[in-house]
């Protein structure tokens, strides 16, 4: 049996070995040889439809010369390759020379004179080649050159810039991100128009080879967060990238944490105003999400609207917000609580009206109150995978059906109905915390069933310590309220006027760095009452 396991190790150690000299074998030059080099390529693409060939031939002077173009159907734009490619190279005697050329002195006329294209570069190996040809580019290999030109001419279909659904605003831009990469960080150039302002991009997925950009400002990130972000983001090691989900849950702090310490966003404005305070944009090619470290819990209960608008409304809307988020998380809770344990609490005419509504009602306060929260998160699951006109109806119509036929029937009490559309409603308010909020109402629910209030008071405190445990990139999670920094309490439940925001949040950048000037407060013209 031990001759057996040692045997198995060291073929598991061999193959391992193998492996690794596989992946650290040198890539493939690529030959002076053209039909070598069509050979390798075909072998790479195999039999691929999409990928289309083309030879053809051009002259230096009167001698021909060879040239094979490889290019992926879709993804490119087939007009810009006849204008800026195939048409100069095969106008008759092109060079206007009547004796050829020397070779080098061919391929660099080509190079510099003859393909007209914004964006150019040289591939030495094949597997250059074949990452450009995937990601858009058309190759070019020239008979008797150890080169390949690879041309930029992405040209697939992708979605117009357009207002997001998920995050609707009253007053501000009404553009959004969408699925293209260069579109994405464009429209953050857009907005800031700063030097300093870096991209970095890095490919990431073995079979998928996504591309993603990483964007901040130099000078206000901190160094040290974004080589954090670099060395999480090379760490990862998978086959595929589909979208900025799989990264937030690869290089978040806290993995089995059901709160989010990585923010994410559709809504350029709203990217940009982070970037500009030190946070790090995470882009990746193929979703219109954008993430945004480090993310701090106060962030959930601030939108972009609340800066374009004037300060006493956002802070009492952000207030609202709180309220929302205590109601949404422990209304259930404290309803199945007062009804099963703590009547003492209700005052003696709510309660004879609750006992009375409650008579008729076959099941207990706390099962009433589960199957109903299920029934609701099933409608709106249901109202969301719907097509829009058709699930708006069904989660407006069935909820308004079936709860009016439950209370009808006596399957379940007038005050569970109101309690749990109370609960939606203001659930609605607070969706940057929606997968937090469904779990922690349920796990409430639960020890409120149990329990009554001590279960409730025992799973909060649980709750906060565990919030106040969390890190996202070095910075607590319950900034600026724990750890307690007044000078930032400026925007945080209340929203202060614009001119009196004078430095950057300090959690973020980890130095104190100012933002604006300290006499930017309004003031009346002088001589005039």
């Amino acid at each position: 049996m031990v001759k057996r396991l040692k045997l198995k190790q060291k073929k598991a150690i061999s193959s391992s070995k193998q492996n690794k000299n596989k992946q650290q074998s040198p890539p493939e030059p690529i030959a002076k040889d053209l039909d070598k080099n069509v050979q390798r390529i075909k072998q790479n693409f195999k039999k691929s439809a999409d990928v289309s060939y083309r030879d053809y031939q051009v002259y230096n002077g009167k001698t021909p010369i060879n040239v094979f173009m490889c290019f992926i159907d879709g993804l490119v734009k087939e007009d810009s390759i006849n204008s800026f490619a195939i048409k100069p190279l095969m106008e008759p005697d092109f060079l206007n020379k009547v004796e050829p050329l020397p070779n080098d002195d061919f391929f660099k006329e080509v190079k510099d004179r003859i393909i007209s294209t914004s964006s150019m570069k040289e591939a030495n190996t094949i597997d250059d080649v074949v990452n450009g040809v995937l990601s858009g580019a058309t190759a070019i290999f020239i008979d008797g050159y150890a080169s390949a030109f690879l041309i930029k001419s992405i040209g697939f279909e992708s979605r117009n810039v357009q207002e997001p659904q998920t995050e609707a605003s009253v007053r501000g831009p009404r553009e959004g991100f969408n699925e293209v990469l260069n579109v994405n960080s464009s429209l953050i150039r857009r907005k800031i128009k700063n030097k300093n302002l870096i991209f970095e991009d890095m490919e990431i997925g073995k079979e998928t080879k996504t591309v993603v950009r990483i964007g901040y400002i130099e000078g206000i990130a901190n160094t040290k967060v974004v080589e954090e972000v670099k060395q999480r983001l090379k760490r990862i090691d998978t086959d595929s990238i589909l979208e900025s989900g799989y990264i937030e849950q690869f290089i978040e702090d806290h993995p089995y944490s059901i709160f989010p310490t990585i923010g994410n966003s559709e809504k350029p404005d709203k990217v940009a105003a982070k970037i500009v305070e030190g946070r790090i944009a995470i882009f990746c090619d193929g979703t219109p999400f954008v993430l945004t470290v480090p993310h701090v819990f106060i962030e959930a209960l601030q939108v972009p609207e609340d800066y374009y608008s004037r300060p006493y409304l956002a802070s009492l809307l952000r207030m609202f917000r709180v309220l929302a988020l205590f109601l949404t998380i422990g209304t259930p809770a404290i309803f199945v609580s007062v009804a099963t344990f703590h009547h003492e609490m209700v005052p003696a005419l709510l309660l004879t009206t609750m006992a009375a509504a409650q008579e008729k009602v076959p099941f207990p306060t706390f099962l009433e109150a589960l199957l109903m929260t299920i029934v609701f998160e099933l409608l709106r699951e249901a109202g969301v995978r719907l097509p829009r006109p058709v699930g708006s109806a069904i989660s407006i119509v069935g909820a308004l059906v079936i709860g009016e036929a439950a209370v009808t029937a006596g399957l379940v009490s007038a005050p569970m109905v109101i309690v749990v559309a109370l609960t939606a409603i203001t659930g609605f308010v607070v969706t940057a915390l929606n997968d937090a909020i469904i779990l922690m109402r349920f796990i409430l629910l639960f020890m409120a069933g149990a329990f009554g209030f001590y279960g409730v008071l025992i799973a909060t405190f649980i709750m906060l310590a565990h919030l106040s445990s969390l890190r996202s990139f070095g910075t607590p999670y319950l900034t600026p309220i724990a750890p307690v920094i007044l000078s930032e309490w400026k925007d945080a439940i209340i929203r202060m006027p614009l001119w009196l925001l004078h430095s950057r949040p300090q959690t973020i950048t980890w130095k104190k760095s100012e933002r604006q000037g300290t006499k930017n407060k309004p003031q009346r013209p002088k001589g005039r009452g």
